[in-house]
This record gives C-alpha cells, sequence and structure tokens, in this order.
C-alpha cells in the first residue's frame, strides 16, 4: 500500500495545507534541539518512522508536542498505521514553497553533529 493511501484511511490528523506552510512558523519549529533532531533523523532516508522509534531525551508528552509542533507547522506529515503514529518529512512540498531550506538545515545539524557527537 503506498504511503499516500495509507495517509487517507483511519484516525485523520490535521496537516497545513501547502500553501498554508509560513516560513516563519517552520524556522520556529527548526529552532528547538530536539524538533531538528526529529527532522534530521527523519532525512537519514527513513520514509516513515514511529514517534517511538526516536530516541529522544523528552518525556512522552513532551515528545508528543514536539511531533505536533512539526506537523502544525507543516514540517512533517503524521498518519496512524494502526496504533502507531508515523511520521514522515514533508520534503517535496517544502522544496516547493522554500528552495533550500530543508537541505540547508539538515546539513548544518548533520555539521554539528560531527563536531560535537555528544549534542546528537
Amino acid at each position: 500500500m503506498s504511503s499516500s493511501a495509507r495517509t487517507t484511511q483511519g484516525r485523520q490528523l490535521e496537516h497545513p495545507e501547502s500553501d498554508q506552510i509560513q516560513l516563519e512558523t517552520v524556522l520556529s519549529a527548526l529552532a528547538d534541539p530536539i524538533r531538528l533532531r526529529i527532522v534530521h533523523e527523519l532525512s537519514l532516508g527513513h520514509d516513515d518512522m514511529a514517534c517511538i522509534a526516536f530516541d529522544l531525551p523528552v518525556s512522552k508528552s513532551t515528545s508528543t508536542h514536539h511531533f505536533r509542533v512539526l506537523r502544525e507547522a507543516g514540517v512533517i506529515r503524521q498518519y496512524y498505521e494502526g496504533t502507531s503514529r508515523m511520521s514522515r518529512l514533508r520534503e517535496e512540498e517544502l522544496q516547493e514553497r522554500f528552495p533550500g531550506l530543508l537541505p540547508a538545515v539538515v546539513n548544518a545539524q548533520s555539521a554539528h553533529q560531527d563536531q560535537d557527537p555528544a549534542d546528537s
């Protein structure tokens, strides 16, 4: 089953349409180190990841908050697969709306992690 088919079945989560994604909201969402870490991990070639697959140094409720901020900003798309909430980057939509932004952010985060692996 394709990911687009999966996103239209079951419980639905609200996401902004591509043309409603605002640069200020995206930058604000990406300013937090935990959210930046989530985006970086999703950019490593994982198409869809369950929220529990991220090894985040925060509580479950705080983790849920960070995913919600990213989703509401238009950075990620989430959908339910069974009882798991799956996440994926909205790479194509962000590239169309803000060319080069996501690759620049991911590359900067990669460089930062290479300099100080203890921060990752």
